[in-house]
């Protein structure tokens, strides 16, 4: 799959050539390539589009993440300088362009391609909205759960969707175990930024991920959600919340908040929710070393620290 990416990648263009190198040199885990390939395994024989599928959505992932640390004004990723700090947000921009069009060249050289088209299309718009609704939420500071729900859908779980609902497409699975594929995804998703959303709280800097990132952005995440479930200080944390921008200290006192109301144990005990409907969804697939991998990558949720 990486020597697919990488020819899929190739420019005759040195600066776009090497940059891509770069990137990929320092990828990530790859885990929704992996999540495409294992799908596909549980259900039957991986075949040409499923590669290709896989290959798309990790060009898909990377394309969004250039795009979001422009919009983000964000000069690090996990520890390392973004595209954006090293080419200027033009430079991160245009690669970001360049990947998503080489991510839809593989979608429209495939057997399924209508339908793959149409995943990739929603995926996007999936994208594009919950960053918007993010933006509106962090401004208005009132957030509900519902609304992280979907925002955490929409930024995250929404390509998992579409790498586990591809993998079924392109081995033909029959309709209750296309549903659970999704259904595994999104709970997977779902509960991967619940994870995250803990980590900005409970981790620590030397992980290599800064933490109290999203509350610095005016994001209430699940973590500040459960603090605020019952707290007779609700409105006037939410109003601190709005106020950040200005007065930057109040991160410490909405951090002390969340420890004493006990929102991180609130939002882990939703992540064992989430990750044991992942598990649950598998049970549409026949029993397989595909499948028991799928069940140990949703609960590797329970435990990673990055």
């Amino acid at each position: 799959m990486l020597a697919l990416i990488r020819s899929n990648l190739h420019s005759d263009v040195t600066l776009l050539e090497e940059t891509n190198g770069q990137i990929l040199a320092n990828r990530g885990k790859l885990l929704r390539p992996i999540i495409t390939l294992l799908v596909a395994k549980a259900i039957a024989v991986p075949v040409q589009d499923t590669l290709h599928y896989a290959a798309a959505t990790e060009l898909f992932h990377n394309a969004t993440l250039m795009h979001d640390d422009v919009a983000d004004g964000s000069s690090e990723r996990r520890g390392r300088p973004t595209l954006a700090a090293l080419l200027g947000p033009a430079g991160a921009v245009l690669v970001g362009d360049y990947w998503l069009a080489r991510a839809v060249d593989l979608v429209v050289n495939s057997d399924h391609r209508d339908r793959a088209i149409r995943l990739f299309s929603r995926t996007l718009t999936d994208l594009a909205e919950g960053e918007m609704l993010q933006m509106e939420k962090a401004a208005t500071g009132d957030t509900e759960v519902e609304d992280y729900l979907r925002i955490i859908h929409c930024k995250t779980g929404s390509l998992f969707c579409a790498a586990a609902e591809t993998a079924a497409l392109s081995v033909d699975a029959p309709e209750v175990q296309y549903a659970a594929a999704r259904a595994y995804a999104d709970a997977f998703g779902k509960a991967f930024q619940i994870k995250d959303d803990i980590l900005d709280y409970a981790g620590t800097d030397a992980l290599g991920k800064p933490i109290g990132v999203d509350l610095r952005e005016q994001k209430i995440t699940l973590p500040l959600l459960g603090a605020l479930e019952g707290s007779p200080r609700s409105e006037e944390i939410r109003a601190m919340v709005r106020e950040i921008p200005s007065h930057p200290e109040y991160c410490d006192e909405i951090r002390r908040f969340v420890q004493e109301r006990d929102g991180i144990g609130y939002a882990i005990r939703q992540l064992e929710v989430w990750v044991r409907r992942a598990e649950e969804a598998l049970s549409a697939f026949p029993d397989s070393p595909a499948r028991t991998y799928l069940t140990e990558v949703a609960r590797y949720n329970l435990w990673r620290e990055v």
